[in-house]
């Protein structure tokens, strides 16, 4: 109970200052004059992957131990897990509801181009990261992994110069300085410092109590970690998909999603072949192939057919039910 608690407060001290730094990272974005698709694509989707981020880099730096490798592996390839099946089905079965009650369609009201854009990006470099672990020598995984962050730069940079509008919400005042109309650069940095902080703090209390958890209940390191750690840190923030979807908002919503899967297929992956010798189990191959394939429904669907219905979206779940199944029935 003692080692459930201290999971459950490091969760608790990672979720807080992860808003914190989504927060201030958004008007940080502001400040800078930056265009609202930059921010809701690159700055917002770094800040909401920061503690997928710092959670499997505290782990791998922790010690030289199976165990804290396994859950540093399970949170990198967790997070576009996570995203690319449950937030999709949370996401289709909410416009599915709202459609039900006469607030909107079933139909999806998208960009293609920016959802295409953001999943084929996906789909391509996830599917780099999982060829760099059938690779012998770490030297050219090294390769593999530079090009994964190129990759990402390209990505982020056409994304700032492109104008796209991907975000369109007012944002909230800044929590250290609520009153002022455009905070200053000083408490912007001292709230993104100290959220930092708390969340490098949490992750240790985070991997500490699931590494003693996994062994007490004999549960490898790993499928407790690609379970737990995406969905207690990534899953949260995405249900403001769900409000998005309510108010007809269906590229931001959808794109709140994929636009992290980009952050999360090429820069973590990236940190953990550079990190670690990056040879995945049975387990982590099929987590991979799992979300590959989630992602390529939605992808084939988009593009052969111009539109997207929230009822596709469902297929998330269903990938994701076959991936505890596989793991969990059959204790692979």
């Amino acid at each position: 109970m003692v080692n459930v608690g201290t999971l459950l407060l490091g969760l608790g001290i990672i979720l807080i200052s992860a808003e914190l730094f989504t927060n201030g990272i958004e008007w940080l974005g502001r400040r800078m004059k930056l265009s609202e698709g930059a921010v809701g694509s690159i700055l917002a989707a770094v800040g909401t992957a920061l503690p997928e981020t710092l959670v499997p880099i505290i782990a791998i730096g922790l010690g030289a131990s199976q165990a804290t490798t396994e859950i540093g592996v399970g949170a990198i390839l967790g997070a576009p897990f996570m995203l690319g099946t449950l937030a999709l089905f949370v996401t289709g079965l909410a416009a599915l509801i709202f459609a039900f009650l006469g607030k909107r369609r079933a139909t999806m009201m998208i960009d293609e181009y920016v959802l295409k854009r953001d999943l084929k990006f996906f789909l391509v470099v996830y599917s780099i990261a999982i060829v760099a672990a059938l690779l012998k020598s770490h030297n050219h995984k090294l390769v593999l992994a530079l090009g994964m962050v190129g990759a990402y730069i390209y990505y982020a940079y056409r994304t700032i110069t492109g104008g796209e509008c991907v975000a369109e919400e007012v944002l909230n005042p800044l929590l250290l300085n609520r009153t002022a109309v455009l905070p200053r650069y000083r408490f912007i940095f001292l709230q993104v410092f100290c959220a930092v902080a708390g969340i490098v703090g949490g992750a240790e209390l985070f991997v500490h109590s699931m590494e003693k958890i996994a062994h007490s209940l004999s549960v490898s390191p790993f499928i407790l970690s690609v379970i737990i750690t995406p969905v207690a840190t990534e899953l949260p923030e995405k249900f403001n998909s769900i409000i998005w979807v309510s108010r007809g908002k269906d590229t931001l919503a959808i794109g709140n999603i994929t636009g992290a899967m980009v952050f999360q297929s090429s820069i973590i992956p990236a940190i953990g072949i550079a990190m670690t010798p990056w040879v995945l189990n049975n387990a982590a191959f099929i987590c991979a192939l799992v979300a590959l394939a989630s992602a390529a429904i939605i992808f084939l669907f988009i593009s052969l057919k111009g539109y997207l219905r929230a009822y596709t979206l469902l297929s998330g779940g269903l990938f994701y039910g076959l991936f505890l199944f596989l793991i969990l029935g059959h204790k692979i």
